[in-house]
């Protein structure tokens, strides 16, 4: 299976509460949300363990995935992590990991 990993943004806890209980309803889901009070990779891998229903996937390599992320993109991890800094302990750093081949079974059952 192949996987990607993006970071969405920061939001308040209770925002990313929201994301993650309106995916937890979807057993079959192609899409979950990560998050972290740190803008950190080992937080962001952590925090996959938090997955309340984890999906059936291959999680080394998801978490191979998140590496290849970080080390990719140093720019817009330094970006996150200030913009983290600056709006404080209520705010967690947002990321999604997806499964692309439920994604695009997701995709082609809309039409």
């Amino acid at each position: 299976m192949t996987y990607t990993f993006d970071i969405l943004g920061v939001a308040p806890v209770f925002t990313f509460f929201n994301y993650q209980q309106d995916v937890e309803q979807r057993p079959e889901r192609s899409l979950a949300y990560v998050a972290s009070y740190d803008c950190t990779l080992d937080s962001l891998i952590k925090s996959t363990e938090l997955i309340p229903r984890r999906p059936d996937w291959d999680w080394d390599a998801v978490t191979q995935t998140m590496v290849n992320f970080w080390l990719r993109n140093p720019e817009p991890i330094q970006r996150w992590k200030q913009e983290l800094d600056s709006l404080g302990k209520d705010n967690l750093l947002v990321g999604r990991v997806a499964n692309l081949e439920r994604l695009r079974q997701t995709f082609e059952s809309l039409l």
